[in-house]
């Protein structure tokens, strides 16, 4: 037998650190080469650690949301041969404990034979089983399938107030009945319970590297909301026809495209709009190349997936990226790249957009457009009210750069272009 030592690989991009977010082995599990073993968070990606070999695990280097130094030893595996060495699949399987089934010896004649066992009464719970108050420990979780959650959660009852009768204190439906016929000894019955709990949830991975985010932009960045109302009828008609229209090779055109390329067009304009501002050191980096985030919401929090130079794209390309990195995103597939580089932001809650909100500017950006939801409103044309499909947009600009009248010239452009949507395929 040998040892092999697995280190905290070098993720690139010259990341020198990473947080371990999710182990997916214990001390004594046996595991495959190529067998995923842990997952770590550098910015924004999420980067899987193979097993190089096959062996035993021995020895865990850190807990969930530690900082480990890129080459710090992580996991120790012993292996059959030497240290570097790959095991034969084989010797795993000889290892494993071989379970043997032998008929029990007949007792002898002077003996009289053995009273067999007591039936396992578990199942069968007492009256009073289901009535001792408070059947387990302050901020322990009860186990239970999910229809017994179901029920119990229709009729208003505490699972924490049920005594379990399964393996491992596993809440059955006979426990519900139980507890239904005879009620709990405070008298609660099957009415709703006080909660005492206390849920302590750790803030690791993804989530952490918002909060970080999130504490720096607000921090730092004075900022100024302009919010500003725009007819989107004309566009969403023109959206709807092309989707009709559309090609089998197509996505289907959301309002991100058009208003990716409204964007465009005014950042050619206001160039000072597409920057980055490093205040340690007093510069503002203007870019020519428009690279636009689309904030995404997935499963472990927000990421900002990025279109890079957008002021190339046409309609069509900027919807198949969009579409192409969503479920990238979606996925956890999104490498760091694809995470990274932004040089102004758009957010989008979609239909539960509200009608007005007050974005986060991505820190060291210096704009971020915030799209609300659509409504169909009464509109004043001039001699009557007319229904009109109407959007808010919600803009947040880093005061610092950006004044008050530069915004708002901004976001003016991006509603003309929007309200006259053919505007935005004129080339300048």
């Amino acid at each position: 037998m040998g040892i092999h030592v697995i280190k905290l690989p070098d993720v690139g991009e010259g990341v020198a650190e990473a947080e371990l977010v999710e182990w997916m082995i214990e001390i004594g599990d046996n595991v495959m080469e190529d067998q995923v073993l842990a997952a770590v968070m550098t910015d924004k990606a999420t980067v899987e650690i193979p097993s190089p070999v096959i062996g035993k695990v021995t020895w865990l280097g850190a807990t969930i949301g530690d900082t480990v130094a890129v080459g710090s030893p992580i996991i120790r595996l012993d292996v059959d041969g030497a240290g570097n060495a790959k095991a034969d699949a084989t010797h795993l399987a000889k290892e494993a404990p071989k379970t043997e089934t032998k008929a029990a010896p007949a007792p002898k004649a002077q003996e009289k034979p053995k009273a067999p066992p007591k039936a396992d009464i578990k199942s069968v719970a007492p009256p009073n089983a289901a009535m001792s108050g408070a059947p387990r420990k302050e901020g322990e979780s009860p186990l239970a399938s999910p229809a017994v959650r179901k029920r119990a959660a229709d009729a208003g009852v505490d699972l924490r107030r049920v005594a379990g009768t399964g393996p491992a204190s596993r809440i059955t439906q006979e426990d519900l009945d139980q507890y239904f016929e005879h009620g709990s000894s405070n008298g609660a019955g099957r009415g709703r319970a006080a909660d005492p709990g206390v849920k302590e949830i750790q803030i690791i991975g993804l989530r952490r590297k918002i909060a970080e985010k999130m504490t720096i932009s607000r921090s730092r960045i004075p900022d100024i909301v302009y919010v500003e109302e725009v007819d989107v009828t004309a566009l969403e008609d023109l959206r709807a026809r092309l989707n009709t229209e559309k090609k089998p090779d197509q996505p289907k055109l959301t309002i991100l495209p058009f208003l990716m390329r409204a964007m465009a067009k005014a950042i050619a304009d206001q160039p000072q709009l597409n920057s980055l501002f490093d205040d340690e050191a007093g510069i503002v980096r203007q870019y020519g190349g428009i690279h636009i985030g689309v904030a995404a919401q997935t499963d472990g929090g927000l990421v900002v997936p990025v279109v890079r130079h957008v002021e190339a794209r046409g309609l069509w390309e900027c919807a198949a990226e969009v579409a192409r990195l969503a479920e990238a995103a979606k996925k956890a597939t999104a490498t760091r790249e694809e995470l990274s580089g932004s040089t102004i932001t758009i957010t989008s809650l979609g239909a539960l957009g509200g009608i007005v909100t007050t974005p986060v500017i991505n820190h060291p950006e210096v704009a971020i457009i915030g799209v609300n939801k659509m409504q169909v409103r009464p509109h004043w044309d001039g001699a009557a009210f007319v229904p009109r499909r109407m959007m808010n947009l919600s803009c947040a600009f880093d005061h610092r750069i950006i004044d008050g009248w530069t915004a708002a010239i901004f976001v003016q452009r991006i509603k003309t272009l929007l309200e006259n949507p053919a505007m935005i395929f004129i080339e300048d």
